[in-house]
């Protein structure tokens, strides 16, 4: 896994919006979902966006001390399970920093894919559910439609339920 790469449509390094406090986020290439109005649109291709060393986007986390965490978003990042589950592996060795990962995905149908555990295990927070245009509401905060929900990933994986949490 040493030189494994990852699909990436871009990188903000000091996010303020994706999640609480300041966080380096990463956006997936490829989403088969196509939610209707997606904030995103440009990173569903899979062709598209550019691969990177998953080692090299560690690195890069861990030398910026002003960081509270890092979000995972897209595209979407179950689409790269394996690369994402790589990275949040990396990030949180030898780290204290939280990970978000947006999903289009409802946790249980990630739940009822086994393949799906090895992120859910590891991420902290997964924020849930497909971008809907007629729940879109400008004040929510880190959420773009009001059926997404704030899950406590490792708590939800260990009970077999969607654990709500507030951000």
């Amino acid at each position: 896994m040493k030189n494994k790469q990852i699909k990436i449509a871009g990188i903000v390094k000091n996010s303020i919006v994706d999640g609480p406090g300041i966080r380096y986020t990463i956006f997936g290439q490829g989403c088969s979902l196509k939610c209707e109005d997606c904030h995103n649109p440009q990173t569903h291709n899979p062709s598209g966006g550019e691969l990177m060393y998953i080692t090299k986007i560690a690195e890069e986390i861990k030398k910026d001390p002003l960081l509270d965490g890092v979000t995972f978003t897209g595209g979407e990042p179950f689409a790269q399970i394996e690369e994402f589950a790589e990275l949040a592996k990396l990030i949180k060795t030898n780290s204290e920093l939280n990970i978000i990962c947006y999903t289009g995905y409802s946790f249980n149908e990630l739940y009822s894919n086994p393949k799906t555990h090895i992120l859910l295990k590891i991420i902290d927070v997964l924020i849930d559910g497909r971008f809907e245009k007629n729940h879109k509401d400008y004040k929510l905060r880190f959420k773009g439609s009001k059926n997404q929900r704030f899950l406590d990933s490792k708590e939800s994986i260990k009970c077999g339920k969607p654990i709500e949490i507030t951000l």
